[in-house]
């Protein structure tokens, strides 16, 4: 007897079938997922350490809060996108 997650990655995989990624596929996604954690670190130090010196100034400081998650979410969907086209390319 299969379990309900069983039947549904079966019902999943008949709409969508799983892509196979080549070595240099995934050598690519693996390096791309390395670049975008350092530049996501680089940019959270840098915002941190203003953030930092604007602990007198709240709203400078709720400013820099917000500009280090915008900067976050877009390196995040920059990084998604790019991954996409390595999955999508044959």
């Amino acid at each position: 007897m299969k379990s309900s997650y069983e039947l549904a990655m079966e019902r999943l995989n008949k709409n969508t079938p799983t892509k196979k990624l080549t070595d240099a596929q995934k050598k690519e996604l693996a390096e791309l997922d390395s670049k975008y954690v350092a530049k996501i670190a680089e940019r959270e130090i840098a915002l941190e350490t203003e953030i930092a010196k604007a602990a007198e100034d709240f709203a400078k400081e709720e400013s820099l809060r917000e500009q280090l998650a915008a900067e976050r979410k877009r390196l995040q969907a920059e990084l998604e996108e790019k991954k996409e086209k390595i999955r999508s390319a044959k």
